[in-house]
């Protein structure tokens, strides 16, 4: 996919609902689907979960997890992803957590995960990236990047 627009159209089409959890991008995911006229026929929700307490209060994330792996971790993106699709009534879920400014090699680092609720059962699939840029850069490109990956995360989700 090449813009915002052509993701909506494709949610649309495949009468797919989506919601986001999203950390570091702080509710950008959502707001570019926003934008879109006629985004209410493929937007449910959006959960912000910035704190440690948040990310367990809202979506269920584990403290172990969070605690074994970092708060930036997949494995924390994959659990807010699972937790938002439980919490919601969408049928696809994109989560992000990461660091936008950080000393080192973490600068920029971006987890990434969708989950997919396929009968009743959900499949989820994750990644992590590095953007560069500053703090807002980062943000702006890793909630790009997650929209304009997600019909190749339903086609992976949808093969099992």
């Amino acid at each position: 996919m090449q813009s915002v627009e052509q993701v909506v159209n494709f949610l649309s089409q495949y009468e797919l609902r989506l919601a986001t959890a999203e950390s570091c991008t702080a509710g950008l995911i959502s707001a570019l689907v926003a934008n879109v006229p006629g985004s209410g026929k493929v937007l449910d929700c959006a959960f912000v979960t910035y704190s440690p307490q948040a990310k367990q209060r809202c979506l269920g994330v584990s403290a172990d997890t969070i605690e074994r792996f970092g708060l930036t971790s997949e494995e924390v993106a994959r659990e807010m992803a699972l937790g938002a699709l439980q919490r919601s009534d969408a049928d696809i879920v994109l989560a992000n957590t990461g660091l936008a400014e950080a000393e080192g090699e973490m600068d920029g680092v971006q987890c990434i995960a969708c989950a997919i609720r396929l009968e009743q059962y959900p499949n989820i699939l994750s990644e992590t990236l590095k953007f560069s840029g500053g703090r807002n850069q980062v943000r702006e490109q890793a909630a790009r990047y997650a929209l304009m990956q997600l019909p190749y995360y339903v086609q992976r989700l949808s093969q099992g």
